[in-house]
């Protein structure tokens, strides 16, 4: 088993922790990474865009002028697309971009980026976070005092206060246990955890 060391917001070590191998011991797999962050950014897309072809586009029922006789090259709507006001050749049309990816690859990649942080030491465990108030001052410091920078703060359970606290940090994001994700790791250089996260989470995954 890794050990890793639990510091308290002033920076300090306060004790050391034994992390699962199954967590954050496992065979970092790249390409089910690359398959994870490609079906999270896929699933995001709403696939809303939407435009008119020459068939609902409204008006240009009649011919524009006759067949022959004109000079005018021939036409037979004013609707068509290379009119000012016609239809969009192969126009987008509302689709489904979501992408499936099974739960045993969810997990693996969700490993491998959590293993990923621990190998390259940035990972950080803090014994606790909580606050009084919304402080966003002493956020920054206590980011400053672990050393964390464009960090991912993972909590577990509500935590308005620290929530709030972050929000105007920039780089900074927080994010609750139960919704960690491969994309929000690794966009992040440091991921920092409480304690209380870490637990739960080896619980869970157990």
């Amino acid at each position: 088993m890794a050990t890793i060391s639990v510091v308290n917001t002033d920076g300090k070590e306060v004790e050391k922790l034994e992390l699962s191998d199954k967590i954050f011991g496992v065979e970092i797999n790249e390409g089910i990474v690359h398959k994870a962050v490609v079906a999270q950014l896929a699933n995001k897309r709403q696939g809303t865009q939407s435009a008119l072809t020459r068939s609902e586009v409204r008006g240009g029922g009649r011919k524009p002028w006759r067949q022959k006789g004109t000079g005018h090259a021939r036409q037979g709507s004013i609707r068509a697309p290379q009119w000012t006001g016609g239809g969009v050749v192969f126009a987008p049309k509302p689709r489904d971009y979501s992408k499936k990816i099974n739960k045993k690859e969810s997990r693996l990649a969700l490993f491998s980026a959590l293993t990923s942080k621990l190998q390259d030491e940035k990972l950080i465990v803090v014994d606790s976070l909580a606050f009084d108030a919304p402080k966003t001052k002493e956020f920054v410091k206590v980011l400053e005092n672990i050393k964390a920078s464009k960090a991912l703060v993972v909590l577990e359970g509500e935590n308005e206060n620290v929530v709030l606290s972050a929000r105007n940090i920039p780089d900074v994001d927080t994010e609750a246990r139960t919704a960690i994700n491969v994309y929000d790791i690794l966009k992040h250089d440091s991921l920092v955890m409480t304690k209380d996260a870490v637990k739960a989470l080896e619980e869970v995954y157990a």
